[in-house]
């Protein structure tokens, strides 16, 4: 299952495991917030009628952090190596989070979230660059699969963690999950493909270098348009559950937190279908064509078939996880579509840009909800964050099979 790298199996399953417990990790503290929104912001004295209006507000300091964070880490990672960046990004992380769980008043809430978001931004990519690049072209699909489906659970932790301990408590636990995590990654080994470029006299995670020509940009900018949707469904449909059940006249309101763990338990679904029929059929672009599909469908169905009850809300938030589930190979399709000099700048950077695509959507949503109401309006910029991914994926190259093993020049 290697390429170009000495490592036994046995090394290659552990920095699997390694890579997919830091996405365990990232996906539990970037969760986390959705989770403890109302009741973190209550108690630092916000009232209720503005708890939406600063939850957008903080998660937007949080999506920011990441924006950054994902070039950062992303250029680290090409020019330092790999294993630089699983470990110095999640230093910050823990820190940050622990601090996080001091917090007394929203500016320093928005720090925290802010430097939590620059340092998780550097894992999913770096991993998945990693074992990719470790893994033959026929088996690297599975091993971004492997990452993403045992990390995606990191959700349902943080919504157990969130709803039976303190806000505060919650933010330290992820902390003390991250320093755990710094130790289980002594021993792990850097990719062969990285090895001989850092030996080569070439130019490695320049942004120069990304941005250089024109169908450069166009490659990138078409890798992180095809994950548009994703936050769509998690940063608006499913963290503002609350919201959106009493405007489907739900009583009680759905729990942001029961929302996000069916939502999650789809995404994992989807993972292992989107993943598998890749692999089945031997294409990536048509894949993800296909649970873009899904994804609109589940969007409309969720917005328009009124749920008499809590339980059918929560089926429907499963159906919009599973639209979703293009996720690992979102991320596998960018570290395929450039060379090894900046593949960790692209990988790390795509999932995060689609990450901090939020911020944008957040802005057209808001003027929509206004016009619309929440439900028209969600619509409205779910269809066009759909139509937009699809039409991105046509556009983009297809990389199944494609050997890791070329440079940019």
């Amino acid at each position: 299952m290697t390429a170009k790298n000495p490592a036994s199996s046995r090394n290659l399953w552990l920095l699997i495991a390694v890579s997919a417990l830091g996405y365990f990790v990232d996906v539990f503290d970037l969760l986390l917030f959705s989770v403890v929104r109302k009741k973190s912001l209550s108690d630092l004295g916000v009232a209720d009628a503005d708890t939406l209006l600063i939850g957008q507000h903080l998660l937007n300091w949080q999506m920011a952090g990441i924006f950054l964070g994902g070039f950062f880490w992303g250029m680290v990672g090409d020019k330092r190596g790999r294993l630089s960046v699983l470990f110095g990004s999640i230093i910050l992380y823990s820190v940050a989070n622990l601090a996080n769980g001091f917090a007394n008043s929203v500016h320093t809430y928005e720090a925290c979230r802010f430097l939590a978001g620059f340092g998780l931004a550097g894992e999913l990519g770096a991993g998945v660059t990693l074992v990719s690049e470790c893994m033959s072209s026929k088996w690297r699909g599975l091993g971004s699969m492997l990452i993403v489906t045992i990390g995606v659970p990191g959700a349902a932790f943080a919504a157990w963690v969130g709803a039976n301990h303190s806000w505060r408590t919650a933010y330290m636990v992820g902390g003390a999950m991250g320093l755990l995590l710094l130790l289980m990654r002594v021993g792990l080994f850097e990719s062969g493909l990285y090895d001989s470029v850092r030996k080569a006299d070439v130019v490695r995670g320049s942004l120069v270098l990304l941005f250089r020509t024109p169908e450069r940009i166009y490659r990138f900018l078409l890798c992180i348009l095809i994950g548009l949707p994703t936050y769509l469904v998690i940063g608006i449909l499913i963290t503002y559950a609350p919201e959106f059940g009493t405007a489907m006249n739900l009583n009680p309101a759905p729990v942001a937190g029961t929302a996000i763990i069916w939502a999650y338990v789809g995404l994992t679904i989807g993972g292992l279908l989107c993943s598998g029929l890749s692999q089945v059929i031997k294409r990536r672009k048509a894949a993800i064509i296909i649970f873009h599909l899904i994804s609109l469908v589940s969007i409309l169905v969720y917005l328009y078939w009124t749920p008499t009850d809590l339980d059918t809300y929560y089926w429907l938030c499963l159906f919009l996880g599973i639209g979703v589930g293009y996720w690992a190979l979102l991320v596998t399709n960018a570290t395929e579509q450039f060379g090894t000099n900046l593949r960790a700048t692209v990988t790390t950077c795509v999932p995060n840009l689609a990450r901090g695509a939020l911020i944008p959507i957040t802005w057209a949503f808001g003027p929509a909800r206004a016009q619309l109401g929440i439900i028209d309006g969600a619509a409205v910029v779910g269809v066009g964050c759909v139509l937009i991914a699809i039409t991105a994926v046509a556009l983009s190259r297809e990389t199944f099979g494609k050997s890791l093993d070329f440079l940019e020049e």
